[in-house]
């Protein structure tokens, strides 16, 4: 790093070692609450420089039939294909330290504050996050909750409680949770006659933490979500924040609503697209303040076959 302004070569040194120290600890610095980016398959590979993603899927057309021995008028069997073309948004944060600060902590012989690059840091994460969920019309970015072609259904009521929630004043009882559960990762077996097998199913933490606790009937000690990962093997079960109190329904209905997702964990099923991860550019003398700016890039969450996931409303 050149010399910054204002600064003497001792005071330039130390402040260039510190960021250094900044970055590799930021980098290291985990932020288990926004879930995003451990749920779903995250691809970096279209890099840095993409301004946009294109992918294409193909689909077979034709069928067989039975023929006299001299036919010529065979069915003609072909691949239709469609290309989809998504554009890449940036992400931008900084932070900064003044010039008494970085004076004051190398005189003392202190390291300088870590928590700026955390909170940048942890901005960055939670904007991934918020995006992956609910994505952003505006900037035409898709999120899980704003899909246009995967299916979404309100949750169906009840046939012995007459309810349709699984919580509150009037809850569904524990076979009609169970059952919930079940439709929704068996849902999309059915719709593609077997092809798509989900393999993940996320819960609000409210009706997380019910299935978890609950017996599923008196005089046994095997709760709700017990017995349906017994009777679902390969399905895992989680909780996120983002899923509960939704106020722009997947349906297109006002919410809020609780809503739960099911969906098969891959990367040839769905993506989430960062072309390029959080990053902090060289440092900028900007005034008596010395700027560091944090960059990304973003785009989207990316379902390749809209069949191999369920949206389930107002559980």
């Amino acid at each position: 790093m050149e010399q910054l302004t204002n600064l003497d070569a001792g005071e330039s040194v130390f402040f260039s070692r510190q960021l250094e120290s900044i970055k590799t600890k930021v980098y290291n610095v985990l932020y288990p609450e926004y879930k995003a980016t451990s749920l779903l398959p995250v691809d970096t590979s279209a890099g840095p420089g993409a301004e946009t993603i294109t992918y294409r899927s193909f689909d077979r057309v034709g069928v067989m039939k039975l023929i006299a021995d001299y036919a010529d008028d065979l069915p003609r069997s072909d691949v239709k294909g469609k290309e989809v073309t998504i554009r890449v948004k940036s992400l931008g944060g900084s932070f900064g330290y003044n010039l008494q600060e970085v004076r004051a902590s190398a005189k003392a012989g202190t390291a300088l504050s870590q928590l700026k690059a955390n909170a940048t840091r942890q901005s960055y994460e939670a904007k991934v996050n918020e995006l992956a969920f609910f994505g952003d019309a505006e900037a035409g970015l898709l999120g899980l909750l704003n899909q246009p072609d995967v299916p979404a259904a309100t949750v169906q009521t009840g046939v012995v409680s007459g309810n349709v929630t699984w919580l509150g004043a009037s809850p569904k009882n524990t076979d009609e949770v169970l059952k919930d559960m079940n439709d929704a990762v068996r849902d999309p077996m059915t719709l593609s006659k077997g092809v798509e097998i989900p393999d993940t199913l996320l819960l609000p933490l409210d009706e997380y933490s019910y299935v978890s606790t609950t017996r599923l009937a008196a005089g046994t000690d095997t709760t709700i979500l017990q017995f349906f990962l017994q009777n679902n093997p390969g399905v895992t079960v989680e909780w996120v924040n983002e899923l509960a109190d939704v106020a722009v329904l997947p349906s297109g209905g006002g919410g809020p609503a609780n809503v739960m997702i099911s969906y098969k964990k891959s990367a040839d099923k769905l993506t989430l697209e960062l072309p390029s991860l959080f990053e902090m550019l060289a440092v900028e003398a900007r005034g008596l303040e010395f700027i560091v700016n944090a960059h990304a890039r973003y785009a989207g969450v990316q379902v390749y076959y809209p069949l191999s996931m369920n949206i389930v409303e107002g559980i």
